[in-house]
């Protein structure tokens, strides 16, 4: 599957365009983490929740879900949250 990586997390990745594997979201995630050591735990917290500055999206829905079921045609978008005041 196609992943956009969010611009902060591309010094791990070394790229915005990556392609992935898994049948769900955290099997996805430790694909990207075996490969880009230090990755996940940019993005899943000690709860094992998604980051709140972190949203991800699959086929244009979000998801909030790390069991959410992915197949090999899906597109991942992970991006950066911005906040400020």
């Amino acid at each position: 599957m196609k992943i956009s990586m969010a611009s902060p997390l591309q010094s791990y990745t070394g790229g915005s365009m990556l392609e992935g594997h898994g049948k769900t979201l955290a099997e996805l995630l430790e694909d990207l983490e075996r490969r880009f050591p230090g990755i996940r735990f940019r993005m899943i917290d000690e709860q094992e929740r998604i980051r709140r500055h972190l949203r991800i999206f699959v086929n244009d829905a979000q998801v909030f879900d790390l069991h959410h079921p992915l197949r090999p045609d899906d597109e991942i978008h992970i991006v950066q949250a911005l906040s400020g005041g």
